[in-house]
């Protein structure tokens, strides 16, 4: 297998975690920077996340999603989430955010 071909199934071989969150009204900016500062820490020191893309809704800017890869469903709510950026960033967000985030899992099937 040719080196292109190893990446693409390498990248197809990630879990798609999206992670979606409502910003009080008011407090979007502190949710963003919230946010990035915690995506910052995440990719710094977590080797088993693949990337995080945030993304923000251009009709509604209270709706924050995060579009992370992760080596397996089990290190995201495992290793990961005990983590302590993530620990911190949970127990601060009620000032910012209307509650916890909705985390779906996802499986890529296609890049086209």
């Amino acid at each position: 297998m040719g080196d292109l071909s190893r990446a693409i199934v390498s990248e197809m071989s990630y879990t798609v975690v999206l992670v979606s969150y409502r910003a009080l009204p008011g407090r979007i900016d502190e949710a963003l920077a919230a946010i990035g500062t915690l995506i910052a820490a995440v990719r710094a020191v977590e080797s088993d996340c693949g990337g995080i893309t945030l993304l923000q809704d251009a009709g509604d800017p209270t709706h924050i999603r995060l579009v992370e890869r992760w080596t397996s469903q089990e290190v995201f709510l495992g290793t990961h989430m005990r983590q302590p950026h993530i620990q911190a960033f949970i127990q601060s967000a009620s000032s910012f955010l209307t509650g916890p985030p909705d985390i779906t899992f996802w499986r890529q099937v296609s890049d086209t």
